[in-house]
């Protein structure tokens, strides 16, 4: 008989930071497994909307009013065309992501989109589904995405909610707002949509990795000396394998840059919009599974077949890389304390 040694690796309290990158495996799997029944026997698209440098510049100072105009502008935009006759003629639901890093942790904000390849009939009679393999104009998106986002942010300065500091001091003044906001008229702004999924299980493979990323994670990262703190990262402007780079930054900037992403407290990061939203979800996807004659998938997912389709391990082994059962969870307790010293006592 042989006896096999299995080492013990402890996983000590979580600090349940929405911003750590060692405490969102949980949560994801946790939202996943509720979003699962909200999924449809539809295809599915994954729509980007990014904002431009200079708004990104802007929206440091300012990131809760920022962001929540980048989600609303977002929203508006995908709502107002697809109910547009001459596109799609139907009410539509849309899960929004909110991203605000590049790969090297720059200041990048954007809103990730994943929508049902279709929606509702204006009435409500029926169910429109979009053409194979496309969802909505992507010239369309971005045009009407700039001009909501910068009507929304003229707005807001205009009730004084923006702060500016630094080199951008002088936008408190109305005039100089206007022209600093006048060449963001008529530059492109970036929006794109990718191909549809492979089906309703590729969609919570690709939710598993983006609703709860935080700017970087602990697998990019290579080494941590006196000379700073080494990560990898994709250069997307590069092709093939020089993509794929390493950079080194001294501590202090490394944290300056981490802590960029860092949101605002009680600031939602997922939000849901359209037959989505949280108001009348149920009600709404009834009726979209009478119309498409389905029923809801409450199965768990076990296909790992396909590439991406497995649900990532909460907790792997560093040694062998298989993924890791918990067989129990110590419980916290308080910290034990000397008795008060009394008054007077030496």
């Amino acid at each position: 008989m042989f006896e096999v040694a299995i080492p013990a690796f402890i996983s000590y309290n979580s600090c349940r930071n929405r911003h750590c990158p060692k405490c969102q495996a949980s949560a994801a799997r946790r939202w996943l497994e509720a979003r699962q029944t909200d999924l449809l026997p539809v295809d599915y698209y994954h729509v980007v909307f990014t904002l431009p440098a200079p708004i990104s510049a802007i929206a440091y100072y300012n990131k809760a009013v920022i962001y929540r105009l980048l989600f609303n502008a977002a929203a508006e935009t995908l709502d107002t065309i697809a109910a547009d006759p001459q596109h799609l003629g139907a009410r539509i639901g849309a899960t929004l992501v909110l991203h605000t890093w590049g790969s090297a942790l720059t200041h990048h904000p954007h809103v990730h989109g994943i929508v049902p390849g279709g929606g509702l009939s204006l009435d409500g009679t029926r169910w429109v589904a979009c053409k194979p393999g496309f969802f909505l104009p992507v010239r369309v998106l971005s045009r009407l995405f700039r001009r909501r986002f910068l009507e929304a942010l003229s707005q807001t300065h205009h009730a004084g909610q923006l702060q500016f500091f630094g080199e951008y001091a002088a936008l408190v003044d109305t005039a100089a707002f206007a022209d600093w906001l006048a060449p963001l008229r008529n530059c492109e702004w970036v929006v794109y949509a990718k191909r549809p999924f492979a089906g309703p299980a590729a969609v919570l493979a690709y939710l598993s990795r983006y609703t709860h990323r935080v700017a970087i994670s602990n697998r990019r990262l290579v080494a941590f000396d006196a000379h700073g703190v080494t990560f990898r990262w994709k250069d997307y402007r590069a092709k093939g394998r020089t993509r794929h780079k390493i950079m080194t930054l001294s501590t202090d900037e490394f944290m300056r840059r981490f802590l960029m992403h860092v949101l605002p407290s009680s600031f939602h990061r997922i939000r849901h919009y359209g037959l989505l939203a949280n108001a009348g979800r149920k009600k709404k996807l009834a009726l979209v599974r009478k119309l498409l004659h389905a029923t809801p998938d409450t199965s768990p997912q076990h296909d790992e077949t396909s590439a991406g389709t497995a649900t990532q391990p909460t907790f792997v082994c560093p040694d062998c890389g298989a993924a890791m059962i918990i067989v129990d969870i110590l419980v916290r307790e308080s910290s034990i304390r000397a008795p008060p010293r009394h008054c007077g006592a030496l």
